[in-house]
């Protein structure tokens, strides 16, 4: 093997990257873990509410060392909040958590681009835009267009009813085309959701999430939001449905509120428990000297050194910095401490030392500064109801720009009305040397001051010292108070946090003994070459996880189903090298020459066996979401270290041992000569093959056509919920009290008697929150009977204790319907690739018809067992997007069986042009069988152990992989090398 010192630094230097980033994950579950242990010797389970005031404790010692060195690797010390942003992120499935899909309005920004305006054709084009989208996949907008053109007679779109209104009239005149307007309103419908987009996004940094996960979904107007392991559902509910709220206020001078924080700690003293148990030596803080040392003269204090004294102010000492002379800032405050700072300024006691003229002063944070925990109070004047002078409803347009001098700036324009009072309240603001705070969701993002007096007209010019990053979001917030569109839920997953550990737990358990047993194997059948080969497997799974790790990906239980596959595609390009590798040595070669002729001959089929799959992979990560989005991640990841491990790994470790002179067998004496000298004419028994699969798959098709599939809510809508109870239930008695309620439902067993999975379509097509809190009320009602005595509704709709929902599933129909062909298009696109593929490598059209043919052919069975099996077996068999991937991972290894057989066909045709085509095949087909046999063994041993012992959740699409590995090995060898021998036998006869 040549550049074996190059191939030798790369593993080194990839191995220990995927150790530095993996250190960081086992770094955080060790501290995440001692944060549990400090929990629960702090609040024993004799306490009221002991399991919220753990979860509490836990949060705030993990708070306290954010910005704390908890890791030093020798060359760089890391904060707490740098090694969790280093860490592997888990899915929900594995944390537990919310992930939905939110489906921003494009009809409420077009109304209000409008104006609300009342044109019957704008509204009649509106509501017809809506049924178009019950059967299209073209975004809202474009099938408004298409409503608009079928109706609009003489009205334009650029009618002064509609959207060539006062507002918009800088871009969009009267006498324009509608093909002028359409591209204009395209990019301010995009402006919108970016605006939504990034409101949310702010909202979510606020809320304090680990690792939260906020993407765009196309143009389509939908934003996926995931937030492991939030347990509070109603409230991060609530985060991401409301409408964002901007608001201006007029804000005081900061300095006016120095005294009333003296006076103020002097109050708390008395309340409040302080602790001066603990003193540390702080770092000065970078602050002016005349704001130093008023808060110095205020306090008496003549000493500033923090190891002598202690700890005594509650309020006093949380201060890190003040703002500047004149400005808004009151104090500058760690982020941790926001919560608490607000606590003690909205005490009855505190808000009692405020004089008059402050009474109804209204305290609000900053964001906190870039590369700083620290975050800005600012004092704004509310008034008795507490409602903005100016809320940002006003807002016609906002956007990014340059000054003069070329330092990124805002512009601003407000309708009529909002000029009004903005110009009173910037002339107010002038006159008195104030600022004015701009404030979404209760975040002040800026607060100006005004410097050419009162602004009139309603256009203003936001400058400051704005990097453009930060001029390009604050334009957002503004635009974001322009077009309040609704966002509603159209899918969601809430998995509980218990589900979610005992998902990794028992996926770490099947992943050890899938490991453990192939490991084993590869030894039984190879002997030393088998531990040469399982040293690669090893250093193959390290750099699976480094890789996610490294690239901030996520690992989900499919994704783990993956990893675990991507052992059977490592040991399938093992076993292919070996098998080829024997082959040689039967032959005479020696061990040298055999091992390198071995590796070079199946080089060919190792790539296109793993291309084939990598395609389907592809297709599965571009079309899927969440979990089956990790399972494609992790395969496609695994298909490229498999091939380096393999391929480079396998062949460094063969080459340094026979250096040695060592002899290396590459069987033992049980497999010497296993699976040798056979010669099985498969061509003669096709037509028997062709009936047995006929029949199977006829049979298939009667119950699809009869009994139909056991649809999941991804493909027909509607809520899931998967419910533990403390003993176990008889799921026809739980099924008529649960139909009082909700109607039509059905209810199924999974996994133990005690736990049923509830699916109902009550009230499917409304998708506001208090729907589902009505639907989960009246389902908690119905099993009232069956849950334990005394458990109320917050402790069944959140378990603690392993009693409640588990996890809740919503899909509206809409989403559903786009989930079903989006599956169809994934299908049909994966088989379109493969077949163009395969044609371009063998040159062939029969190969790619025997190979298309042999995908239906599994893909068919599979649906067909599916369709008879669901109503008995013990596990839930629901055809949803875990299925689709299962599906589309059988058509890969299909595939890759299919192409290995028809690679050594190939290479037969070229090496024997004598022969006929029969023998040619038969020979060919007899020469991989060992590999058939031992690669589909491997792997289903593989999948079995996850089978038997992992999650419950994966059983569906694991069933299906294993049903998809035994047909797709059978078509392999009986179906697509028989079609294209048959093909290929007809173009030969016609040419005659």
């Amino acid at each position: 093997m040549q550049n074996k010192g190059l191939v030798k630094l790369f593993a080194l230097l990839f191995g220990l990257v995927s150790i530095y980033q993996l250190s960081f994950t086992f770094k955080a579950n060790q501290i995440e873990k001692h944060a549990k242990e400090v929990a629960v010797s702090k609040i024993a389970e004799t306490e009221e509410d002991y399991d919220a005031k753990r979860a509490a404790e836990e949060t705030r010692y993990l708070d306290s060392l954010t910005t704390e060195p908890v890791f030093n690797i020798g060359i760089a010390d890391y904060t707490f909040k740098e090694v969790k942003d280093k860490s592997m992120n888990l899915g929900l499935d594995l944390k537990g958590g919310i992930s939905v899909i939110l489906q921003i309005s494009v009809q409420d920004i077009l109304k209000g681009l409008a104006n609300d305006s009342n044109d019957p054709v704008f509204n009649k084009a509106l509501t017809d835009a809506q049924e178009l989208q019950k059967d299209s996949q073209n975004t809202f907008l474009e099938d408004f267009f298409v409503a608009f053109d079928a109706i609009k007679g003489d009205t334009k779109l650029a009618s002064p009813d509609i959207f060539a209104n006062r507002d918009l009239s800088e871009e969009i005149t009267f006498n324009m085309t509608d093909d002028e307007v359409k591209p204009i309103l395209r990019t301010k419908v995009d402006e919108s959701i970016v605006s939504a987009f990034e409101v949310l996004r702010k909202r979510i940094d606020q809320f304090g999430v680990t690792q939260p996960n906020i993407q765009r979904l196309g143009t389509s107007g939908r934003i996926l939001v995931e937030l492991p392991g939030v347990k509070d559902k109603q409230r991060a509910t609530e985060l991401i449905t409301t409408t964002a709220q901007l608001e201006f206020w007029d804000a005081f001078p900061g300095e006016q509120f120095l005294p009333f924080l003296v006076q103020a700690d002097g109050v708390l003293k008395d309340i409040v428990d302080v602790d001066t148990t603990t003193t540390q030596e702080t770092e000065p803080q970078d602050t002016e000297e005349t704001e130093g040392d008023q808060i110095s003269d205020l306090l008496g204090e003549t000493s500033t050194d923090t190891t002598a004294v202690a700890v005594t102010n509650p309020l006093i000492d949380l201060i890190r910095g003040q703002g500047y002379q004149g400005g808004p800032i009151v104090a500058l405050f760690e982020a941790k401490d926001k919560q608490k700072v607000t606590e003690y300024l909205n005490m009855p006691q505190v808000r009692a030392l405020l004089p008059a003229e402050q009474r109804y002063v209204k305290f609000s944070w900053g964001i906190p500064t870039e590369d700083s925990e620290l975050v800005e109070l600012y004092a704004l004047q509310g008034n008795r109801e507490q409602k903005p002078p100016l809320s940002g409803a006003v807002i016609t347009d906002a956007r990014n720009s340059f000054a003069p001098n070329g330092k990124p700036t805002v512009s601003m324009q407000m309708n009529a009305k909002g000029a009004k009072i903005w110009e009173e309240m910037t002339g107010r603001a002038f006159s008195t040397g104030g600022q004015i705070a701009i404030v979404l969701d209760n975040i002040v993002y800026s607060a100006p001051g005004v410097t050419t007096g009162a602004i009139s007209g309603g256009n203003s010019e936001i400058s400051g010292q704005f990097t453009l990053n930060e001029a390009i979001d604050l334009a957002n917030v503004l635009r974001a108070g322009k077009l309040p569109a609704r966002a509603e839920i159209v899918q969601a997953d809430v998995v509980g946090p218990s589900l979610g550990k005992e998902a990794i737990n028992s996926g770490m358990k099947s992943f050890l003994i899938a490991l453990a047993l192939v490991l084993l194997w590869m030894v039984f059948y190879y002997g030393k070459a088998g531990i040469f080969s399982d040293i690669a497997l090893m250093l193959n799974i390290l750099l699976i996880f480094g890789v996610l790790s490294g690239l901030g990906a996520v690992l989900t239980l499919p994704g783990i189903a993956g990893i675990v596959l991507t052992i059977g595609i490592a040991v399938d390009a093992n076993v292919l090298i070996y098998e080829r590798v024997r082959e040689e040595l039967d032959k005479g070669k020696g061990q040298k020459e055999a091992v390198k002729d071995g590796f070079g001959n199946a080089l060919s089929s190792i790539l296109d066996a793993n291309i084939t799959t990598g395609l389907t992979a592809i297709i599965l990560f571009v079309f899927g979401t969440g979990p089956i989005k990790g399972f494609a991640t992790t395969l496609l990841i695994g298909i490229v270290t498999s091939l380096f491990t393999a391929i480079f790994i396998t062949r460094l470790l063969i080459d340094w041992y026979l250096n040695k002179g060592s002899k290396l067998d590459f069987s033992t004496s049980i497999t010497k000569g296993l699976f040798r000298n056979i010669n099985i004419n498969f061509l003669k028994k096709r037509k028997m093959s062709y009936i047995i699969s006929g029949a199977i798959i006829l049979g298939g098709l009667v119950s699809l056509f009869t009994t139909g599939l056991d649809q999941g809510i991804d493909f027909v809508g509607g809520r899931t919920y998967t419910v533990r109870f403390a003993q176990d239930v008889n799921a026809e008695e739980v099924s008529d009290a649960v139909h009082a309620s909700l109607g039509s439902a059905e209810i199924k067993t999974i996994g133990g008697a005690n736990q049923l999975k509830i699916s109902t379509k009550y009230k499917i097509d409304e998708n506001s929150p208090e729907i589902d809190e009505e639907v989960q009320s009246k389902l908690y009602e119905s099993l009232t009977s069956y849950l334990p005595d005394g458990m109320n509704y917050d402790e069944f709709s959140s378990p603690q204790d392993n009693v409640g929902i588990m996890y809740s599933g919503k899909v509206s129909p809409t989403i559903a319907d786009d989930i079903k062909k989006s599956s169809i298009w994934a299908i049909l696109g994966s088989l379109i690739v493969v077949f163009l593929y395969i044609l371009i490598r063998f040159k062939k059209w029969q190969f790619s018809l025997g190979a298309v043919a042999a995908v239906f052919h599994d893909v068919l069975i599979v649906l067909g067992i599916y369709s008879i099996t669901w109503r008995f077996m013990p596990f839930s068999m629901e055809i949803d997007q875990a299925f689709i991937a299962a599906i589309l991972t059988v058509i890969g290894y299909s595939l890759n069986d299919t192409v290995v057989v028809f690679d050594r066909i190939r290479e037969f045709f070229n090496e024997h042009t004598s022969w006929e085509l029969n023998k040619t095949v038969n020979t060919a087909l007899n020469s991989t069988l060992s590999r058939t046999l031992n690669t589909s063994l491997t792997t289903l041993v593989v999948l079995l152990a996850m089978f038997i012992f992992g999650a419950e959740s994966l059983r569906d699409l694991l069933f299906a992989l294993i049903v998809g590995v035994i047909v797709g090995t059978y078509s392999s060898v009986f179906i697509a090398t028989p079609i294209m021998y048959d093909t290929v036998q007809k173009a030969e006869e016609k040419k005659k």
